[in-house]
C-alpha cells in the first residue's frame, strides 16, 4: 500500500461506518466477506479533512481503472442508491467497490472473483468534477 493504510475523508468515513452498520443482512457470502474485510481495514484507516485528501485516493465518486492480467475495467465508485451497472457505477457495498475504497493509484488488492482470488492493480484514479455532497447524506 502506497500510504500504509486506507486513507479516508472524515465525512466519507462517518457515512461509510453508518452504511456498514446496516449491511449484516446480506445473504451473499462474497459480499458479506468483502464488507467484513473493509470494516476491519477501517479500524486502522488514516482520516483526513477534505482539503488534505491526496488526489490519488479512491473515494466516493472516484473513477477507477483496475486490471488483473489481461482483464481490466473502469468504473465509478458510488453510494448504493446511485449504482448503475450499465453505466459502470459500482456501489461501495459491492465486493469490488468495498475492495478498493481508500486505496491509491498504484496499489494492488486481492479480490475474490467467482473463479478464485486474483490480484487487482489500481492503474488510474480520477476524482469526479462534482464530488459527493456528503453533508446531505449525514
Amino acid at each position: 500500500m502506497k500510504y500504509g493504510n486506507l486513507i479516508l475523508e472524515k465525512k466519507e468515513y462517518v457515512f461509510l461506518k453508518r452504511l456498514l452498520n446496516v449491511t449484516g443482512y446480506y445473504k451473499d457470502q462474497n459480499t458479506k466477506d468483502s464488507l467484513k474485510k473493509l470494516s476491519g481495514e477501517l479500524t486502522t484507516a488514516i482520516i483526513y479533512d477534505n482539503e488534505e485528501m491526496p488526489e490519488d485516493i479512491i473515494r466516493f465518486n472516484s473513477v477507477v481503472t483496475v486490471k488483473s492480467g489481461t482483464w481490466g475495467t473502469e468504473f465509478q465508485l458510488v453510494i448504493p442508491t446511485a449504482r448503475d451497472i450499465s453505466a459502470n457505477k459500482i456501489s461501495i457495498l459491492a465486493p469490488m467497490g468495498s475492495a478498493v475504497m481508500g486505496y491509491a493509484e498504484g496499489d494492488s488488492v486481492i479480490w475474490n472473483f467467482p473463479n478464485g482470488a486474483k490480484e487487482l492493480q489500481i492503474t488510474s484514479v480520477k476524482q469526479a468534477e462534482r464530488p459527493i455532497d456528503i453533508d446531505v447524506l449525514l
